[in-house]
């Protein structure tokens, strides 16, 4: 399997004066996806903003930016977030989620906290029944152990490496995460910081996939300042998974 690439165009957070270009609307983030598309990415991580600018988990908006990406970049797979960002409790995760059926989403797994909430625990099995791909969001190593110690089975997980407080990753952190992480189908890492694409070679080289975007880093690996999140993708200078490509391996029709 090549390297799969993952764009994450806007996240939850941050805003226009953080980059010009980093894409609110609807039909921005269409756009850029399909920029991102064109750069060699297979997925879109999907967030979407209310009509201030804030993190959303409106069913309507998704379904409104997934008609536009797919109009814009037919063939690009969409994954929606689930992040509360503070402003979203479980039920209203799940209830997004259920009402989208979307075909991928991320889950923080600090956030559904399976081992404790018989309501994530249901949402869980609901989405092995009914097909849906989740990748599991992994903010640290004790979270890799806990994840690996509650027992699934060939799952999909990303690493989070550094912070939205300004803790920059490097690539010597990844060790410390794969040490803890058994029986899982793939991983893919996100990194805040400058070092995000050294991350991110550190992590294909492991065996590992790669997501890049504005909502983690808006710097070029050279440190200069990226025009778009497309831009990132751009920097791998290997052969990519296609969206198809994508589809197979996380066993999506």
């Amino acid at each position: 399997m090549k390297p799969m690439v993952i764009a994450a165009p806007n996240g939850a957070r941050r805003l226009k004066a953080d980059h010009p270009n980093l894409p609110l609307t609807i039909p921005e983030i269409a756009a850029e996806a399909e920029r991102c598309q064109r750069a060699g990415a297979a997925i879109l991580h999907l967030h979407v903003r209310d009509s201030q600018g804030a993190h959303s988990l409106d069913p309507g908006l998704y379904r409104e930016a997934m008609d536009e990406v797919s109009r814009v970049a037919p063939s690009l797979l969409v994954q929606i977030t689930t992040e509360a960002a503070g402003r979203f409790d479980l039920s209203d995760q799940i209830a997004c989620v259920q009402a989208l059926r979307p075909k991928a989403v991320s889950v923080a797994w600090r956030e559904f906290a399976p081992e404790d909430n018989a309501d994530a625990r249901r949402f869980y099995a609901w989405a092995a029944e009914t097909g849906l791909h989740i990748q599991h969001i992994l903010y640290s190593p004790d979270e890799v152990a806990r994840f690996t110690a509650y027992g699934l089975e060939n799952q999909s997980v990303l690493l989070v490496l550094g912070t939205y407080a300004g803790t920059h990753a490097n690539p010597g952190d990844l060790p410390a995460y794969l040490a803890n992480l058994h029986g899982v189908h793939d991983f893919t890492t996100c990194a805040f910081g400058p070092r995000e694409h050294a991350v991110s070679l550190a992590a294909i080289a492991a065996g590992g996939h790669a997501r890049v975007g504005f909502e983690n880093n808006l710097l070029l690996q050279d440190g200069s300042h990226a025009e778009t999140t497309a831009a990132l993708v751009a920097q791998f200078d290997m052969p990519l998974a296609r969206p198809d490509d994508a589809r197979r391996f996380w066993g999506i029709s």
